[in-house]
């Protein structure tokens, strides 16, 4: 019974932080007026890079809406406080916008840099907790990020206030992002590495096998020739090309597995009888997602890439797009 009481305090106690943390977030969306439109403005108009800036909690809150402005199509960087009084504000020019977090509005190591930013013509916008702090005063802008309570039953940890802070960032990212027109394509170019950028960035031609490793055989090549190419490539399919390398049919394992049925003489019959006329292909510039949905449509392993004169150019089958993670 003891245990189970104490697993009833652990949930009663995350309910109540998710509580007030929502609650949190969710008095911020009466305080979206002009001053919110007018940061948009600023950081849309800035010529520049956004530097986000924030000390202890809000240094990390920072960083994070750095980071989410820049994968979004907004240009921007952190710079902690501390450093930057001892060389770091070097890093913002005039043509830069500083956004600074201090749920206080009153964090010194941010202050001590007012006047720099200042005498260099830097617009700043604060998110602060206090709009009659320092910070919020000498700010273009100041969006109120202020909470009633934090989460932690003390009251003193940043809880509440660094989820609205953070709320914050996010709504400015994406607003911005809307504005801006950005789309997938543009997320995918930030984030090449991840799926959905191999999904939106990779081509066909960056998959594909060339030269060499292309299984080519001529119409009048004898099957069992043209069985020990497709079986030396390992691709589970050849292309039949005629003498200048234009695609004229091509021949895959489930050709073979058909032949072999209907009892066909390997070594008497030429690939011409029996390979198979206007194949599926696909073109080096195709995305290799939609390569991906061709083999799922026309339920098929393997697909031969042509460039617009037919001309065979390459190979890949649905191992090398498993390999690539597109599929």
């Amino acid at each position: 019974m003891n245990k189970r009481r104490d697993q009833n305090k652990f949930t009663d106690q995350a309910r109540r932080v998710l509580e007030i943390e929502a609650r949190a977030i969710q008095d911020l969306i009466p305080r979206l007026d002009s001053a919110f439109a007018q940061a948009c403005e600023l950081c849309l108009a800035c010529a520049g890079r956004v530097v986000v800036t924030g000390m202890g909690k809000s240094g990390h809150v920072a960083g994070k809406i750095a980071s989410t402005l820049a994968s979004t199509g907004t240009p921007a960087f952190f710079v902690h406080p501390g450093e930057a009084s001892h060389g770091d504000v070097g890093m913002i020019t005039p043509k830069d916008l500083v956004i600074a977090v201090s749920n206080s509005g009153e964090t010194a190591e941010i202050i001590t840099i007012l006047p720099l930013l200042k005498r260099s013509g830097v617009e700043l916008i604060t998110l602060t907790g206090k709009s009659d702090s320092t910070l919020a005063e000498t700010a273009t802008v100041n969006l109120d990020i202020g909470v009633d309570e934090e989460a932690c039953p003390l009251n003193l940890s940043p809880t509440a206030s660094t989820t609205a802070a953070l709320a914050m960032g996010d709504a400015l990212a994406v607003a911005l992002l809307e504005s801006r027109g950005f789309t997938r394509e543009d997320f995918a170019r930030s984030h090449p590495g991840g799926t959905l950028g191999r999904r939106l960035l990779l081509l066909v031609g960056d998959l594909m096998h060339t030269g060499e490793e292309v299984p080519k055989v001529s119409a009048d090549t004898l099957l069992a020739s043209g069985l020990i190419e497709m079986t030396a490539k390992g691709l589970g399919v050849t292309a039949i090309v005629d003498a200048n390398g234009k695609l004229e049919g091509i021949y895959t394992d489930g050709d073979l597995r058909r032949s072999l049925d209907a009892a066909v003489d390997v070594h008497a019959t030429t690939m011409r009888e029996i390979m198979t006329k206007n194949p599926k292909t696909v073109r080096p510039k195709l995305l290799a997602a939609e390569a991906v949905r061709l083999l799922e449509q026309h339920q098929i392993t393997s697909l031969i890439v042509v460039d617009d004169e037919t001309t065979v150019v390459g190979a890949l089958n649905v191992h090398d797009l498993f390999r690539a993670g597109v599929m």
